[in-house]
């Protein structure tokens, strides 16, 4: 399956009809796997892990793949610091191809371009937290007191200030793993790798992890490869995912377009009990509102604009789009019969949320309000509006079953 990342920045990932096989004549098994052969027909003669893969990611980006044990995702991640070069195929990291490197050249570009984070931690019990979070520094002959510094600096980032001193053993797991953490922040490479990095968590401390993440790519911008066998992870914290199935990448999207428009029926079985509100946020599915009225306009106005839409709710904004209120087809009318003037008595109080509000948070407001729920920047301009009935098709799954109720029965007429 191939793919292009959205934008026309020049990818820091670039995998193109990677294989990757195991046995003793993987070429073979490429060979074979290109003229049709499928993956069972060549067990004999050893694992086909990457068949045909694949994608761009582009800077900034968090690329999760995801998919079951045995799937080749973590196989994957590998060909892309040269761990497993791919059997045939190209991977280029920041438009070199790793794959036609000598071996200290790959040494260079993974000391340069690459951070791993690991599931198990992968620290050294020998060393102190703030030793192993500069270890990645030391090993390419960074100064003592620059690489100390930097390992500070990445401790205090992930919430580990004043540990520099511990050991690996005197730490809780999920400290352990925000060293492992720090450490690929200190090492200030620009691409992440992440193999299922938070899957030896208990389900608290990796809800923890996972905010940590986000928080912190907002702030550096890094390019993360992410790789888990959880879908509601991947689906919260990529801005795109590659869903794999033996071997082979069979969709790459968007939460949204995963949910909404899966590939197949083993996609489509997948997410079947993926819980839409711990994952759909307003932004993806806010509507352009159908029309708005503007702060200095009167009844006449609204009533001409609620005609011509065919709406009964008109939001209101000032000049610079600034959310004012709401107004209401009866009022309005009303208004306009009584001679009204101004929207002096007729504006009200709209619910307004974040783009990144997930919906399970809205859920009680959408359910007091007709007019649905606004959709603000952070500095309260009006971006989209989330009427009711399009909350409820985003809720429209057996896993939602009790907020759709939820609307339904506690919704104003």
């Amino acid at each position: 399956m191939t793919d292009t990342a959205s934008n026309n920045v020049a990818p820091a990932v670039s995998v193109q009809n990677a294989y990757k096989a195991f046995g003793r004549r993987p070429q073979t098994i490429v060979k074979r796997l290109k003229e049709g052969a499928t993956r069972d027909e060549l067990k004999s003669q050893g694992m086909a892990a990457v068949i045909d893969a694949s994608f761009d990611v582009a800077p900034g980006e968090i690329f999760v793949v995801m998919g079951l044990s045995g799937s080749g995702k973590s196989t994957l991640i590998r060909t892309l610091n040269g761990i497993q070069p791919p059997t045939d195929g190209t991977v280029k990291i920041f438009g070199q191809d790793i794959t036609n490197v000598s071996p200290r050249q790959l040494r260079s570009i993974r000391r340069e371009k690459i951070a791993m984070v690991f599931q198990h931690f992968a620290l050294m019990p020998h060393r102190t937290v703030g030793q192993n979070a500069a270890y990645a520094l030391e090993v390419r002959g960074i100064s003592r007191s620059d690489r100390e510094k930097k390992a500070e600096e990445a401790l205090n980032m992930v919430g580990l200030a004043g540990y520099g001193g511990s050991f690996p053993h005197e730490l809780s797991g999920g400290m352990r793993q925000r060293v492992g953490l720090a450490r690929a922040l200190a090492a200030e490479t620009d691409l992440m790798l992440m193999d299922e990095a938070f899957s030896a968590l208990d389900p608290l401390i990796r809800k923890e992890m996972q905010d940590q993440l986000l928080e912190l790519q907002q702030q550096l911008g890094k390019t993360i490869v992410f790789i888990t066998h959880d879908l509601n992870e991947a689906m919260r914290l990529g801005n795109r995912i590659a869903m794999m199935r033996d071997g082979r990448i069979v969709q790459i999207g968007t939460t949204e377009q995963i949910l909404n428009d899966p590939a197949n029926d083993y996609v489509a079985q997948f997410i079947q009990e993926v819980d839409r509100t711990r994952v759909l946020t307003a932004g993806e599915i806010m509507e352009p509102p159908v029309a708005v009225l503007g702060a200095g306009q009167g009844p006449r106005a609204a009533h001409r604009l609620m005609r011509e839409h065919q709406t009964s709710a008109l939001c209101v904004v000032d000049q610079t789009r600034h959310l004012q209120g709401v107004v209401y087809e009866d009022d309005v009318a009303a208004a306009v019969a009584a001679g009204a003037e101004g929207l002096t008595g007729l504006l009200r109080q709209m619910p307004a949320t974040l783009p990144g509000t997930l919906l399970a948070e809205l859920i009680g407001a959408a359910s007091q309000h007709a007019a649905g729920l606004a959709v603000v920047d952070d500095h309260g301009r009006l971006h989209g509006v989330i009427p009711r009935v399009t909350l409820l098709n985003a809720l429209a799954d057996t896993s939602a079953e009790g907020a759709v109720r939820t609307i339904l029965e506690e919704a104003p007429a």
